[in-house]
């Protein structure tokens, strides 16, 4: 059955003689509870409130049941769409082929993570040398039968004996940390829970440094400590808290106000040299600044007392990669550099003023990484949203560029102890790819890459540029099969993020190959906010000027109908988390324009999101409506705020997980009972629907089984929406 003959008659109803008699339901009523609230002098009528939970923001008994009835809804609405078991099984053929993580090196032994065939979760080995035998450390399954424990990071000790690793369960990332000794696969005693994140091994491998909330329910109560091997992580010594402000900043002429707003920023974090001698201590002012301090661990050691050096305050800028080499720093930051640099700091001197340049900042490449090995240092630029690593010796003398096998995202694993490193790349039309090599010499050997059943010869990528509403040149990737032809009438999915720095580049995704065998178009959108083009790029989509974002967003799809690749009828838009605001604000603004939306995990209630869980890390991004200013322009755009009773609105799937830490369930549970009660269109046309995940968070660390529902529900919602059949013998799609 074609969609888009069927679509256009009547939707849904004429599914209903082929559904089992249970299949449809009615739209599920919610019932509105109006609170109102005087913010600024003006009055904002909330009529779904209580969907938000308890005061704590805890889903209350109500809440649950009235999820339920959503969640029913819409899989039943999903799971009985033709074509829906035929294309399940496709993608999971396409997610079960092998997923290999790039190795981790310390001492002579290779860690690297693979997941393949049906399990759920990758399993962790090792290697005692390049070519040696798979040697298994960690099955999360035997862990965990279920499914929905993963290991969320793991860090080998220098030698390799050891290796400390972190693991959480459906979605929550609260990490515990533990260690295993690698040659006889014992764990050791040590278990630290607090969402715990890993800084650095001691020299001599008898403990660790290492990063987490002192209390799970408030996400501003960071801490870092030191462990020793074999005793009660009770007994570890504290280096700082986030909560003590006074450390960072006494005697620096800061705020009372000031001082408040910097409890409830990402905060402080921490890298320590190989020797154990020194150490580099930050803490985030915002999304786009931090400030840093080195400190003498030796002295310490000896005193008791850190005492921190500035090395650079009140600077807006980012930092990335560093080094510790005898006692300099070699660090990537974008203080005074909004494309980034390549820095040496005087560890005896800090001061920002005796910096050097070791990597100028380019004019023309945005730095997006940096690796340290031996002798060298590899920088990865981004060249209009490709990568392009450059290498340098320590003195900042220019190496050559890595040969890259095409245009794509590139990466690489180093340790500073060798020159060895292992190259990560991808493309829209190249499976991604791990290559072994010596960064002293030209040459790379395929380490590994999966056996994807599709042909990426088949589809074309093409990169390009458009106007904003206000004349910015924008990037934008397009990618379809090859041969398509420009009709207007061809099935798009648009995708976008624009924030926080975040840079979308070439990827490659088997799963969107039964798109594009269907006629299909992807298009990516390197949005403002986004970090493709440096500091500025992002700068200019934060705060007040956030509108430049979705109005990029909404020039891309005015192109891509201008140029005939679609049609409104025929577009749907993606994204998720702040890609879900994103969705949700164009979606309010400009309803006429997409025929199908996808908004995951998102951010929708903008005068409110800042009261639940972790949210106060991203003031600085978006502002809050506690600030006058700040309310006005958040009020404009906030998705929530901007629902128009009667209005037709697209087809829309809002996602959420009851395990998320980072964005609350609230927002696309208020969201949907709005929207369904503000539609004007057909419910069995353009539907509302909402899935909230019991057994998850804000997405890591799904098993596969969820990875492979989650991608059907949305590949089969755009296929409907937009007019794409499926062969349900074959599973393969067709225009």
């Amino acid at each position: 059955m074609i969609y888009r003959t069927l679509k256009p008659l009547c939707g849904l109803a004429a599914l209903l003689m082929l559904l089992p008699d249970h299949a449809m339901a009615g739209v599920p009523q919610t019932a509105q509870r109006p609170v109102a609230d005087t913010l600024h002098g003006a009055t904002l009528v909330d009529p779904y409130r209580w969907l938000e939970g308890n005061g704590q923001g805890e889903v209350t008994d109500e809440v649950a049941v009235w999820t339920d009835q959503q969640n029913a809804y819409t899989r039943q609405v999903l799971d009985h769409l033709p074509g829906r078991e035929a294309l399940e099984r496709r993608l999971r053929e396409l997610m079960e082929v092998p997923a290999i993580s790039a190795p981790k090196m310390g001492g002579p032994n290779y860690f690297y993570s693979r997941r393949e065939g049906g399990q759920p979760q990758a399993l962790h080995y090792v290697r005692d040398s390049l070519d040696g035998d798979d040697r298994l450390l960690l099955d999360p399954q035997a862990i965990d039968p279920t499914g929905l424990t993963t290991v969320a990071w793991t860090a080998p000790s220098n030698d390799g004996a050891l290796l400390a690793f972190g693991m959480y369960r459906s979605g929550d990332e609260n990490s515990v940390l533990y260690v295993m000794d690698v040659e006889t696969r014992d764990w050791l005693a040590e278990e630290i829970p607090g969402k715990v994140g890993f800084i650095s091994w001691l020299a001599d491998n008898s403990g660790f440094y290492y990063r987490r909330l002192e209390d799970l329910d408030d996400p501003y109560s960071y801490t870092v400590k030191l462990h020793r091997l074999g005793t009660h992580h009770r007994q570890d010594r504290v280096l700082f808290r986030q909560r003590d402000l006074g450390f960072f900043y006494g005697g620096l002429d800061k705020s009372d106000e000031e001082l408040e707003r910097l409890k409830t920023t990402w905060g402080p974090g921490a890298s320590v040299s190989r020797d154990g001698k020194w150490m580099a201590v930050y803490y985030w002012t915002g999304t786009a600044s931090l400030d840093l301090w080195i400190a003498n661990l030796e002295q310490w050691r000896r005193s008791g007392e850190l005492k921190l050096q500035p090395a650079s305050i009140g600077r807006q800028g980012r930092l990335g990669g560093g080094m510790f080499r005898e006692d300099r720093l070699y660090l990537q930051n974008s203080f005074a550099a909004p494309n980034g640099r390549v820095s040496v700091i005087d560890l005896a001197n800090p001061g920002y003023e005796n910096w050097r340049d070791l990597v100028p900042e380019r004019a023309d490449r945005v730095i997006r990484g940096t690796s340290f090995a031996r002798d060298v240092v590899a920088v990865n630029y981004l060249a209009e949203a490709h990568s392009q690593i450059s290498l340098f010796d320590l003195q900042g003398k220019a190496l050559g560029d890595l040969d890259l096998p095409g245009i794509g995202s590139a990466g690489l694993s180093t340790e500073e102890d060798r020159n060895e490193a292992f190259l990560v790349f991808s493309s829209y039309n190249m499976p991604g790819s791990i290559y072994h090599l010596d960064l002293k010499r030209e040459g790379r050997t395929l380490w590994a890459r999966p056996d994807v059943p599709v042909d990426p010869g088949a589809i074309e990528v093409k990169q390009v540029w458009y106007e904003s509403r206000d004349g910015t040149p924008v990037s934008m990737f397009i990618v379809h099969r090859k041969g398509l032809k420009l009709d207007g009438k061809n099935p798009t999915i648009l995708y976008g993020y624009g924030g926080f720095n975040a840079a979308l580049t070439p990827a490659f995704s088997a799963t969107l190959f039964p798109w594009y065998e269907g006629g299909g178009v992807y298009a990516v959108a390197n949005l403002r906010g986004g970090g493709e083009y440096g500091s500025a790029w992002h700068e200019a989509g934060m705060l007040a000027r956030k509108q430049n974002v979705f109005d990029d967003f909404i020039a891309a799809a005015e192109w891509l109908i201008g140029q005939g690749y679609t049609s409104a009828g025929q577009l749907g838009i993606a994204g998720g988390s702040n890609g879900g605001l994103l969705t949700g604000a164009v979606t309010v603004q400009r309803p006429e324009l997409f025929a199908a939306v996808i908004s995951a995990v998102p951010l929708l209630d903008m005068l409110r999101y800042q009261d639940f869980l972790m949210a106060r890390y991203w003031v600085p991004e978006y502002g809050s409506a506690e600030d006058a200013e700040q309310f006005g322009f958040l009020r404009a755009y906030s998705p929530y705020h901007n629902v128009r009773p009667g209005k037709k609105y697209p087809a829309i799937l809002f996602t959420a997980g009851e395990n998320d830490k980072r964005v609350h369930p609230m927002h696309a549970r208020k969201m949907t009972a709005l929207m369904q009660a503000s539609t004007a269109s057909d419910p069995q046309q353009s539907p509302i629907l909402l899935w909230v995940d019991r057994d998850a968070g804000h997405g890591a660390g799904k098993p596969l089984d969820l990875q492979v529902r989650d991608v059907a529900d949305q590949r089969i919602f755009m296929m409907w929406q937009l007019g794409m059949s499926i062969d349900e013998q074959a599973g393969a799609t067709r225009p």
